[in-house]
């Protein structure tokens, strides 16, 4: 079974920073989508998605990115990606065009 850790903290008030370490595939996708919307509270302002540990993103945990970017704009808040430079994840994130909705930062 593939995993993936989440971790949460409220940097600043509404501002939350999630950290994100591991895979995220067709196994988990569902039950990663499901743990960052609940730990996004109605006080968050803004997400700042930290994705430095991820070791492989297939297409579902794009589409969950996807779709935690849609809701986030519906409720009007400011979602960051946060990648490394040489990261593979990167790669697939900038090829499906997820920048184009979402800030994306690259460290």
């Amino acid at each position: 079974m593939t995993d993936a850790s989440v971790v949460a903290r409220e940097a600043e008030p509404g501002r939350l920073e999630i950290t994100v370490a591991g895979e995220v595939d067709l196994e988990n996708a569902t039950s990663f989508e499901q743990r960052v919307q609940e730990l996004i509270t109605n006080r968050a302002r803004s997400v700042v998605l930290d994705l430095g540990g991820l070791d492989y993103l297939d297409s579902a945990g794009l589409r969950a990115l996807f779709t935690l970017a849609n809701r986030l704009q519906l409720l009007q808040v400011e979602l960051e990606i946060v990648l490394p430079g040489d990261s593979p994840v990167r790669k697939a994130v900038e090829l499906v065009g997820l920048g184009e909705v979402v800030t994306l930062r690259i460290d």
